[in-house]
């Protein structure tokens, strides 16, 4: 426990401290009681630890249940609550809407819609298409109609079912577009078509030894955070909102709510304590259901509260995009990449919302960690009629991979060698460093010792040979082992995006406090920024603390998305900490050490201490007197800082630049055994190397790895999502949408984070961003089940197998290969 320290202390104290310490404390003498600060000691045990493995700062509030989120919070007993209206089906047009009659049901406050907004009534993030409530057209089965305002929640909901039930919305239903390659063929898109292009790629085909080409459908994902989309706004005095909400990007939806109410953007003030999870589902598509609630709380008065049932938010929010990709590359005897081309069309719902970006990543890590050579790259992005598909962890990057990582072990396969051999001897490396849109690969010899590193540990080829002998002998259990790579782009495409502020104050009794712009979704970023301050100040980490996001304390923020939390908030909360150093540096040379002759650089702060000089000639002041005396002579101690992303940029007229300020790096070997009889199959082993620069918290980015893998494995193998022919969605519940469980972890999981390689680019203490790129490991779980299927075939064929590869899809591609080389059908011509 903390103790306070007297500031008049009893003669002959001072005897204990140095000259300098005793001269800030004389100046604190002799106040009048209660007109001076006091100062907390600093507990120098902890400080060490700043740079270490720590705990997460809300993790006791976690497991206590203190920790409060959307739903959680206490609202007036006159609240409100919403419920929506939604439209039953995927296409058509909204003829009439009587929300009298919906006014007039028990308990209801209010009903609004389309014609009851005073402001913008299209709140598409970055382009236009995304109407708050449908006015004509319906574009997808679940479309917000109208909502209803209600004394509870139960009325509110109620009201709305009896609504619908009498008729009170009228539409002309039409036929829904839900196929996307169609629609790519016919030309429907949300955004115009993209193409990336390095060299010559009709040539290096045609002059290719061998040409390979397939097709697949990677399938999208839900969300499923375990907190659903929800908010609560509270109407103020000044004719403004305070919005709290569960969102990734508080400041969008400052703009979003004030533009729909017709304010200044300073009448609306966004707060974020905390998210039960995000993953990209709530960077754009929380912004709707506070607009909505804004827009009641302004009409009535009243603090108003809308959470989405579990079924409800599935229906209307986006998902991962579902991508279908086509690829033809041309290869020379050895199974090396000379050029090709590779085509991916995503499914972008009805309306654009991220999908420009989202396509853009899809594109940009087509080649994963592989060298394409003279390549042509095109992004469709196409429109359906489905809820608007939106951003989530990887952000096209994974589905862009899953190409060419179907291309190495059909290369393999092709060529006759084990799919690592051909998957090494296309990475990149010198002489092909560069990437089809331009950039420069850096730190490709990380990429190659890291995956020979796995490779070792993991005992790959024994297990090889291993696996290919139980293979020859099991007729129907059949197992697999794949070990694949990721590189991931690390900074938002959108250049704008690549900023942050924090804001940090110093308080009399030398606690400190930080705010940034970045959110808190469990991921841990509050813990790593609180951990940034406390080293560069030199205090244990329960000095600082953090506070909710909030648009009032810092403005314009980006989203927390891209992996790029830690790195833009981190440098803007640092770049706060040293201009304050600064400020206090050249206060105490002037004040406290003008007569010593000490050198104004040599000062620092380390273990609760400002130091100043050298062995014999060191000064130490404590923190908190610093502080104190600092204060005393009117020097301010709170600081904005500010940080921009350096370099990166992206034409894209001519598809080049460096979009990535560097690249992350990881490897996964996975090992599984499956029933070939009946499709079931289980993860036996998984063995993890990643990259992760010089760690801020080892403990999290630990947490961030395994449960990223756990999360990718999942995107391919058991989340499914399924539609019916008119475009509703049927898995809308944990009882037809499966996520991995406790059950589903490999029973041997070793994960190992790489050390000794700090980031080439001057990133925050030479850290990588670790969020996002750990999903794109689970691969090796799918490339796994592919060489099992392959040995079918005598490992000469691996057969397409779309995602998610459920145990059903697994068992045609099984049957399919035995009824193909049952009858001698050679296998490479049958499979093209």
């Amino acid at each position: 426990m903390r103790t306070l320290t007297k500031l008049d202390s009893p003669a002959g104290e001072t005897a204990d401290l140095d000259q300098t310490a005793a001269r800030s404390r004389e100046t604190q003498r002799g106040r009048i009681e209660g007109d001076g600060p006091l100062a907390r000691e600093a507990d120098t045990r902890a400080v060490a630890g700043n740079r270490h493995a720590q705990a997460h700062e809300s993790a006791v509030k976690h497991v206590t249940g203190r920790a409060a989120y959307i739903d959680d919070l206490k609202a007036p007993a006159d609240c409100l609550h919403l419920a929506l209206g939604l439209s039953p089906v995927a296409h058509g047009r909204l003829t009439r809407l009587d929300l009298a009659k919906v006014r007039a049901m028990p308990g209801v406050v209010d009903a609004v819609g389309f014609h009851d907004v005073p402001g913008h009534t299209d709140i598409g993030p970055v382009f236009p298409g995304d109407p708050l409530f449908v006015s004509d057209t319906i574009s997808y089965a679940g479309q917000v109609l109208f909502a209803v305002a209600a004394e509870s929640h139960r009325a509110a909901r109620e009201a709305v079912n009896a609504a619908m039930a009498e008729g009170v919305a009228e539409i002309d239903e039409r036929p829904a577009s839900l196929d996307p390659v169609a629609a790519a063929e016919r030309g429907e898109f949300v955004r115009p078509t993209h193409v990336q292009q390095s060299g010559d790629w009709e040539r290096a085909l045609a002059d290719a030894a061998h040409v390979i080409e397939a097709e697949q459908f990677v399938g999208g994902q839900e969300h499923f955070y375990l907190e659903g989309q929800a908010c609560l706004v509270q109407p103020t005095e000044d004719e403004g909102v305070i919005v709290h909400t569960s969102n990734q990007h508080p400041s969008e939806t400052q703009k979003l709510v004030a533009e729909v109410l017709g304010i200044p953007f300073h009448a609306v003030t966004v707060e974020v304590r905390r998210m039960g999870g995000g993953f990209g589902g709530k960077e754009t598509q929380a912004s709707p259901w506070a607009c909505i609630a804004a827009l009641v709380a302004r009409r009535t008065g009243r603090t108003t509260r809308i959470r989405l049932p579990r079924a409800e938010d599935m229906r209307v929010t986006g998902k991962r995009h579902p991508f279908n990709n086509r690829y033809r590359l041309g290869i020379d005897e050895a199974g090396v990449i000379q050029g090709g081309e590779i085509t991916v069309i995503g499914d972008c719902g009805y309306s654009p919302d991220l999908s420009e970006a989202i396509v853009d990543r899809a594109m940009f890590h087509s080649d994963n960690a592989y060298s394409l050579g003279e390549a042509r790259v095109t992004g469709h992005r196409a429109r359906t009629h489905t809820a608007s598909n939106t951003a989530f962890r990887g952000f096209g990057g994974p589905q862009g991979m899953m190409a060419i990582e179907a291309a190495m072990d059909d290369i393999a396969r092709r060529i006759g060698e084990d799919p690592l051999t051909i998957r090494k001897r296309n990475f990149y490396r010198p002489g092909r460093q560069t990437t089809h849109y331009g950039q420069q690969v850096d730190q490709i010899g990380l990429l190659h010792e890291l995956v020979e590193r796995l490779e070792a540990s993991s005992d790959y080829w024994t297990r090889r040979h291993a696996i290919t002998d139980f293979n020859a002998e099991s007729p129907v259990i059949k197992r697999g082992l794949a070990l694949t790579p990721v590189k991931f782009g690390i900074s938002f495409t959108a250049k704008h995006l690549n900023q942050a502020g924090a804001l940090l104050h110093v308080y009399t009794d030398g606690s400190v406090q930080i705010n940034h712009g970045g959110t808190e979704m469990g991921q841990g970023l509050h813990t790593k920024i609180c951990q940034v301050v406390a080293r560069e100040l030199g205090l244990d980490l329960g000095t600082v603390r953090i506070t909710a996001t909030r648009t009032d304390k810092v403005p314009n923020t980006s989203p927390t998305a891209a992996s790029s939390g830690a790195d833009l908030n981190g440098q803007a909360a640092r770049d706060a900490c040293v201009r304050l150093k600064q400020r206090l540096f050249d206060f105490a040379h002037e004040h406290l050490y003008e007569d010593q002759g000490l050198d104004r650089e040599d000062m620092r702060l380390e273990e609760g201490y400002l130091v100043a000089g050298l062995g014999e000639s060191e000064r130490r002041i404590p923190w908190g007197e610093l502080v104190q005396a600092a204060y005393l002579n009117r020097i301010s101690l709170s600081e904005k800082g500010f940080y921009a992303t350096p370099l990166i940029h992206y034409d894209r007229a001519t598809g080049q630049g460096r979009p990535f300020y560097y690249y992350a790096f990881g490897a996964a070997v996975a090992e599984v055994s499956l029933d070939t009889l009946t499709g079931e199959y289980q993860v036996d082993r998984v063995d993890i190397l990643h990259d992760v620069g010089d760690s801020l918290n080892p403990a999290i980015d630990m947490g961030q790895v395994e449960g990223g893998f756990i999360q990718g494995v999942g995107w391919l193998t058991s989340e499914e999502l399924k539609w019916n022919e008119t475009g509703r969605l049927l898995s809308d519940g944990p009882a037809t949408y499966k996520i991995p469980t406790f059950g589903d972890l490999p029973p041997v999981f070793n994960v190992e984070l790489m050390e000794g390689h700090p980031n080439s680019m001057a990133s925050i203490y030479r850290s990588k961003a670790v969020g996002e790129p750990p999903f794109m490991l689970g691969m090796a779980v799918w490339s796994a089940l592919r060489d099992a299927l392959a040995s079918l075939a005598e490992y000469r064929e691996t057969p397409r197998l779309d995602t998610p590869a459920t145990p059903e899809r697994v068992l045609l591609a099984a049957e399919a290969l035995r009824a193909r080389h049952a009858q001698g059908v050679p296998s490479q011509e049958k499979a093209t």
